[in-house]
This record gives structure tokens, sequence and C-alpha cells, in this order.
């Protein structure tokens, strides 16, 4: 689904990114772990095509991608949800979702006027299936509640329910637990296991080791900009890299 090549992203003098390379197969829940600095923002940024890298290449779907504008990432159906939500605060949660999907006839200001019946028809069906993906992400109940008045759990699965208005093929989830308190965060979890089984993959930045070894069938290690460890949670706990850069660290 999603494989990079030689990756580098230097600020300076310094390697952000630094040589990596990543699969993530179709159909997995693939976890990024490493210490603090490692590098694993700016992957993602590169991935999402936040930032240019500076060698190496992106591949999504067989299709190099490296070097394209976020917008066009999105369209291709790899989205990304941020450590820190980034709502839209004074639109309630259910405009939230509306705006999302793309090419909508309302967008263009003649239609209004010449095509009333098909922008009405488009955005009725819009809110249906906002509707759906809110109830899929136990937000139905805050439908026309301002999307800046959620805790901060609300609004990671706002985040995620957003994303899915464009029928992601990949997810990219950037710490999704962070500031989560415990009943939420198992709610989320939830959503992403269910998801998952309906075929979207995901790639997932996490410092919650319970949550990584609970639902990643593989797990992606990185340090100091680079990849010291691909593979199961089993091996994770065997490394004796993994150990010494960031599971000792936290001991």
């Amino acid at each position: 689904m999603l494989s990079a090549a030689r990756l580098v992203k230097t600020f300076g003098s310094l390697r952000a990114v630094d040589g990596v390379d990543l699969e993530v197969a179709a159909g997995s829940i693939t976890g990024l772990i490493g210490p603090n600095g490692a590098g694993k923002s700016t992957l993602f940024d590169l991935l999402a095509g936040a930032q240019r890298p500076s060698a190496g290449e992106i591949r999504f779907r067989g299709e190099r991608i490296e070097g394209e504008t976020p917008d066009r990432i999105f369209r291709r159906g790899l989205a990304r949800t941020f450590q820190v939500p980034r709502p839209f605060p004074q639109m309630t949660v259910l405009e939230n979702l509306m705006l999302v999907p793309l090419g909508q006839s309302g967008e263009r200001f003649w239609n209004n006027w010449h095509r009333g019946a098909r922008v009405r028809d488009e955005e009725r069906a819009t809110r249906e299936r906002a509707m759906a993906t809110l109830k899929l992400c136990a937000l139905e109940a805050k439908v026309g509640e301002l999307a800046g008045r959620l805790s901060g759990g609300q609004q990671k699965l706002l985040e995620l329910a957003r994303v899915l208005m464009i029928d992601p093929k990949l997810i990219l989830l950037d710490e999704p637990a962070a500031g989560v308190n415990p009943a939420l965060l198992e709610t989320l979890v939830d959503r992403i296991v269910a998801l998952n089984r309906r075929g979207i993959t995901f790639l997932i930045i996490e410092h919650n080791m319970d949550l990584v070894m609970d639902v990643c069938q593989t797990i992606v290690v990185m340090a100091q900009g680079k990849v010291i460890y691909q593979g199961d949670a089993a091996g994770v706990r065997r490394d004796a890299r993994v150990l010494d850069a960031y599971l000792g660290e936290m001991a």
C-alpha cells in the first residue's frame, strides 16, 4: 500500500530522516514508534506531502508521490490526522464533516442559481453520509455542537471522522492516544480496529505501548532518523537496539 526507499530529509546539517526504507502492507495496522526526536513526525510530513524529501522515493499504491502537494495526496486516498487536532472550531461537528467531500457542486457560485436541485441533492447525500460517519465514530450526540467545545478525545474522534468522508485507503494517525481519557481511548481503538476490518490501512505514531502491542500487526522503530527495526511485537521485545533506543529509555 505504501513504501519509502532511501528517504532523506535534511535541515542544514541535521538529517531528520536518514535513509529510511519503509513498507506498509495493505490491510494492516502498522505502528511507528521511537524516542522523541527520532524523526517520526518528519517522516509523516514527507509521506503526507507537507514537506518535500531531500532524497529518496515514496510510493502509494504503486505510484510515486514524493513532492506532490498534500491536497493531491489526499485525493489519492492517503489521509492524515494530527497529534493536536485541527477542527474548524466555530463550525459545528456536522459542518466539519460536510465540507470534506471534494468537488461539491455548491462550491461553484452559479450552480446555486442554475443547478439548485443538484446542489440540494448532493448536500442531502453528504449530510446523510456525515451522520452515518458520526455514528460510527460515537459522535452522533455532538452533531450540532461547535467543534471547538469538544474535549481533546472527542476532537481526535472528529479528526478520524473527517478523513473517513473521502473513503481513504490509508490513514496516518499521529499519536491518537495523546491526551485522551481511558474511556474515549477505548472507543477510539475500537473504531480503528473496526475500520481496519473494513479494509482501511493504518500507520500510527504512538507512545502508548499497550495500544501499539495490542492492535499493530507490524511495528517500525525509528531512532536518530533511521529505521532500526521492522517486524512483529515479539521481535520488538527481544531486539537489543530497540531496548537501548526506546524501551530502555522509557524504563
